[in-house]
């Protein structure tokens, strides 16, 4: 019942949060396209079928006390200081607040706070709240009006009033250099400040009087009475308020003292009435803080809370790390000012404004958020599992077209001159609500020089001289000569096409050609410019071995590419967008994924559609960078041992003789974290797959036949991990995620073979009535011998009556219980 009722409320939450989308939506739109030219819709952030929300330590707070009605309500609030543009740590930090607002039938505030006239400018404010409407998909995704800590600045002197009275702070006038030596260090408690036992009603005065502009900056601050000797160095005597000479963009010049963050902080909290203020762990320590001062503030009579259970409460989740990029502030206003890149919306940049123009949508961000999940530890995530979740998103979204970057001149010689043919083409191939495109078809067209070689290596299936390939949906062409300039590079080629082979058709006693090359119109290709944007730096890490992050930037981030073309209807759905503030953002075939470039500053419309378009590479079709790490077909061994390192559990094959095959196979835990279709292979899905490792492994299965995307993401999933990494298709694999089937090769069922809920990922599998697998298993099982132990132990492997996994008549178990599947009595595989 339980469960029950929550799926209902994610539900109702979802419809909640669609239709104010959906309205929003249909009425900027002012009309409609006709089928066959409209473009799709992106999937709205809210949509269920992408994910499953996992279960974490907030989402458990929150729901007991909500059962023990702690609260009338869940509210949250977004609180940034408006002094710099907002990245894709914050994106975690947002989607987080305001998701656990919707969720639970709550609200999420947004609160600026604005405590420091002097690193606070409108710009940021402008920015962050256009940021969070893109991220949230709303003009007004917050309760209410837009908040500001000025709003409540009369409060926080009232309330520093109240504690100067209590005997609870004190104006001192130890210089800022005394202040620090007074404070101590980690290891050394701290020292009264001689102004520390000043009278009250002297603190009081002075404090007014630095209220009225009366004191110079630096003379004097008020600071909280706490405890100079805790070992938590923030609880030593704070600094509630300090001297600023200083205009507000919000208050002008009506205050010449200003609140510190900690104190205006947690009493801001308090008056917006929010019930979980949740923050990242550098905040930690900060905590016993926030408590003190409302604590102390209760009897006062300012807060709207009548008893310390009503209070707020802080609690603290780990912050976004993401390998191959910068997130401090200093590093990043460091590229922009050095014109390492092209200032704080350089779709290179992990600005939440880049990565807007880099054509990231709202949706796959969430779906990241939700796959790192929430939690108290500290960890990196690696950078694919990011663009992983945007393939996702964009697959199902984004309309195909075709692009040539690089254009090669090929003339059909036995076409007719002055013909031209039209393919109707879908816009998805999964999507026939899209509609069709109309493709032009002539006697010169381009094709991309990447798909002609005069020396092909092995294994090329496109275009050669004397060799044929198909031209996706029209014909097939066999190059009869190369034309080339006095440098030796191709300038044209001479093809003839063959009239029986027309949109995939292939004549009786033809050879079927296996490459297959997209193409466009000399006489209807529209110019284009494509920015071929890549990772900005070229280690996981950027200075941690150099010593300098500017050292590790990537040469290869951005090529231009000005003399490419895309195909008509490209340029056609351009001219009917009516807004230049969203992208086009399109699946440009064979090539990656792209979107139409708008610059944080928005142009005209008249800008865009009288202007060469131009192109930004959202991402790659699949993980190029891994693939670049990956060893060559024939060097596995080098391959193996340069990842020694991930699949160092095992020791040497022969001493592992004596021990029990299943031992000597690593079973674990995986999470599931993406799945796509193999870019070459309708049967096979390409996983990213957490099993405790540094980072996601790639696993390539055959599960595509049985299941679809959402069968498998998010799920607990049992990986074989110590197999020999293998190609399938191109994509090195890392391991085996275990399914049960039952019924003959053609008829069968699959299912997966799934760990408990609660299991903790990589954790290793043991047998029933073992507490712990007595020996390490093979590091790798790459030797024939070692292989053979795996075959040995697949053929034990299956489900009982009880739908358990066995090894034999043994249960296979994690520490939360046994391994279970859908199918009883099943051969696993």
């Amino acid at each position: 019942r339980v469960v029950a009722q929550r799926r209902a409320q994610r539900t109702m939450a979802g419809v909640r949060r669609a239709v104010p989308a959906l309205l929003c939506a249909v009425f900027c739109s002012g009309f409609q396209l006709p089928r066959s030219t409209r473009r799709p819709a992106l999937r709205m952030v809210t949509e269920e079928p992408i994910f499953q929300k996992r279960k974490h330590f907030l989402r458990n707070i929150i729901e007991d006390d909500i059962q023990r009605a702690r609260y009338a309500g869940v509210r949250t609030r977004f609180p940034p200081e408006p002094n710099g543009y907002l990245h894709i740590g914050h994106a975690k930090s947002i989607n987080l607040n305001f998701g656990l607002g919707l969720e639970y039938e709550g609200a999420t505030n947004m609160r600026f706070d604005d405590t420091n006239p002097l690193k606070e400018d409108i710009e940021y404010i402008n920015a962050i709240l256009k940021d969070v409407q893109w991220l949230r998909g709303s003009q007004a995704p917050w309760d209410g009006e837009v908040r500001y800590s000025s709003d409540y600045f009369d409060v926080f002197y009232e309330c520093a009033e109240f504690l100067i009275q209590q005997d609870l702070a004190y104006v001192d006038t130890l210089s800022a250099e005394e202040m620090r030596e007074y404070r101590g260090t980690l290891t050394e408690p701290g020292k009264d400040s001689p102004d520390r036992m000043r009278p009250w009603e002297e603190s009081l005065e002075i404090f007014r009087a630095m209220k009225a502009g009366d004191m110079a900056e630096g003379s004097a601050v008020l600071r909280a009475k706490i405890d100079m000797q805790s070992p938590n160095l923030n609880m030593r005597d704070p600094a509630i308020y300090r001297i600023r000479h200083a205009s507000h963009p919000m208050t002008g010049d009506a205050w010449k003292i200003y609140p510190m963050y900690d104190y205006a902080h947690c009493i801001s909290d308090a008056l917006e009435e929010i019930s979980h203020s949740i923050c990242t762990l550098e905040f930690q320590d900060h905590r016993p803080l926030y408590d003190w001062f409302l604590e102390k503030l209760l009897p006062s009579g300012l807060l709207p809370q009548s008893k310390v259970e009503l209070l707020p409460r802080q609690y603290e989740f780990s912050r976004l790390n993401l390998e191959y990029t910068v997130l401090s502030k200093r590093k990043l206003i460091q590229l922009v000012e050095e014109k390492k890149v092209h200032g704080w919306d350089d779709p290179r940049m992990p600005t939440i404004s880049g990565i807007r123009r880099r054509g990231y949508t709202p949706s796959s961000l969430e779906l990241f958020c939700e796959r790192i999940g929430v939690s108290k530890v500290d960890s990196t995530i690696d950078v694919s599992v990011l663009e992983d979740c945007v393939r996702l998103d964009l697959d199902e979204a984004a309309p195909r077209a075709f692009a040539i970057q690089k254009p090669v001149k090929l003339t059909i010689s036995n076409w007719p001159e002055g013909e031209v043919e039209s393919f109707q083409v879908p816009r998805h191939p999964k999507r026939p609500e899209l509609g069709e495109r109309t493709v032009a078809f002539g006697k010169t067209i381009y094709i991309d020089e990447e798909d002609f070689k005069l020396d092909p290596p092995k294994g090329y299936n496109r275009l050669v001289p004397g060799g044929r390939v198909r031209l996706k949906y029209a014909y097939v062409v066999e190059c009869s000569e190369v034309i080339q300039d006095e440098t030796g590079a191709v300038k044209e080629l001479v093809c003839t096409y063959i009239p029986e082979t027309r949109a995939g058709a292939t004549p009786d006693g033809m050879k079927k050609v296996k490459g297959i090359i997209q193409w466009l119109s000399a006489e209807h290709a529209v110019p284009a410019t494509f920015n071929v944007y890549d990772r900005l730096f070229r280690t996981p890490n950027p200075g941690d071995s150099s010593g300098d992050f500017m050292q590790d930037l990537n040469p290869k981030s951005l090529e231009v590419l000005d003399n490419g073309f895309v195909e008509l209807s490209v340029k056609e759905d351009a001219d009917k967008q009516m807004s230049v503030e969203e992208p086009l953002r399109y699946q440009f075939e064979r090539v990656g994924y792209f979107c139409s470039d708008v610059p944080a500053a928005g142009l005209d419309v008249a800008d865009v559609n009288t202007g060469k378009l131009v192109f930004n590479r959202i991402v790659t079709l699949r993980d190029t960078w891994q693939m670049q790490a990956a060893p060559a077909e024939g060097d596995a061994e080098n391959g193996e041992d340069a990842k020694a390192g991930k699949y160092a559990y095992g020791g040497d094959a022969k001493k592992q003789r004596d021990v029990p095959d299943f031992e000597r196979v690593e079973l674990r835990v995986g999470q599931v974290l993406s799945a796509e279709p193999h870019p070459d292979a309708e049967a096979l899905f390409v996983e990213k797959v957490d099993c405790g490792d540094d980072e996601p492994r790639t696993i390539v299965s055959g599960l595509a036949k049985h299941m679809s995307v959402s069968d498998l993401v998010d799920r607990k999933v049992v990986v074989v991990c110590n197999l020999k990494p293998a190609k399938m298709r191109g994509i090195l694999s890392e391991g085996m995620i275990l399914a049960a089937s039952t019924g003959e090769e053609g008829a069968e069922k699959v299912e997966l073979v799934l760990a408990p809920e609660a299991a903790e990922v990589g954790q290793r599998l043991v047998l029933d009535s073992q507490a712990a697998s007595e020996h390490l298993p093979d590091e790798v099982l790459k030797s024939e011998g070692q292989q053979k132990v795996w075959k040995r132990v697949s053929k034990e492997l299956s489900t009982n009556a009880a739908s358990e996994l066995c090894f034999g008549d043994r249960r296979v178990m994690c520490a939360e219980g046994p391994c279970t599947s859908a199918l009883p009595s099943a051969d696993v595989r």
